[in-house]
């Protein structure tokens, strides 16, 4: 069974390798015998060490700016010199607005900054797309290939204000942005295409669905969220019921493996059962 999940010698690339997801599946993907180029825009040698210890000296980082596809395609011919055409490419990188975010950005639907819905929309949605045709063009010509794009809950139903009310009941105005929600439903739709699209050359396109990680959000946040998690596990996890990031890498190694070697324009839930309910 261990050979039908192994990535011996694979090259897989990771957007938004330096994140809290990020970085947890980067270092499975290593332990699962991989050579991962990690993308970021602002790459720094003192982060790499910070974020993966002694697996750091496995990991080439590489400077991309998704949203530009020119610095994607210069990333490419690096990565390719290092390890050769990719085998997979995990679309991990995203912006959401977090908690702590400007009035602009968590006020009413009604005063949602165009330019907000422009930043998001062009990471999210438009710099997965340029990914996809950039790594996946590659792979394509090899006949072989795995795309998995990283989507969310919130782009599978709307985001239940509710959760937020407390915030609301102590005088703020807060209310989770749109952006984020539509850029994830977007993925579907561009992964069931790249799915049909690059099928018969051997190149397999997946979404996964995922929850919210557990972060130290607010307490009264995390009291609201455990009610719409089904799953409940021993431990430190119980409290919460968020996922942690450790979570998702084992559904990320199964669908860059051979393991998954028949599934593709498939959506692969991993949130504790909240979309269940």
């Amino acid at each position: 069974m261990s050979n039908l999940f192994s990535l011996d010698g694979r090259c897989i690339i990771v957007t938004g390798g330096y994140g809290q997801i990020g970085r947890v599946v980067t270092l499975a993907l290593i332990d699962a015998g991989a050579n991962v180029a990690v993308i970021e825009p602002r790459p720094d040698d003192a982060v790499t060490r910070a974020k993966f210890g002694d697996a750091a000296s496995k990991i080439a980082v590489v400077q991309a700016d998704v949203t530009q596809r020119a610095s994607l395609e210069a990333a490419r011919a690096e990565i390719e010199k290092l390890f050769g055409a990719p085998h997979g490419l995990i679309n991990n990188a995203a912006l959401d607005s977090p908690p702590d975010s400007s009035a602009a950005e968590t006020g009413p639907f009604e005063d949602y900054p165009e330019s907000s819905w422009d930043k998001v929309m062009d990471v999210n949605a438009k710099g997965v797309f340029q990914c996809c045709q950039v790594f996946g063009k590659p792979m394509a010509d090899a006949g072989r290939g795995s795309i998995v794009n990283v989507a969310s809950i919130y782009g599978s139903v709307s985001p239940d204000q509710g959760l937020y009310q407390y915030r609301r009941d102590r005088g703020e105005v807060f209310f989770k942005p749109v952006a984020y929600s539509a850029s994830k439903s977007a993925l579907y739709n561009l992964t069931r295409y790249i799915a049909a699209y690059w099928g018969p050359k051997g190149v397999r396109a997946n979404s996964v669905t995922f929850a919210g990680v557990f972060n130290n959000q607010d307490p009264l946040f995390l009291q609201n969220y455990q009610k719409k998690i089904p799953l409940r596990r021993a431990g430190k996890d119980a409290l919460h019921g968020m996922a942690e990031a450790s979570d998702y890498a084992g559904p990320m190694v199964f669908l860059m493996s051979d393991a998954s070697s028949y599934m593709t324009g498939a959506d692969l839930r991993v949130d504790g059962g909240f979309l269940a309910l």
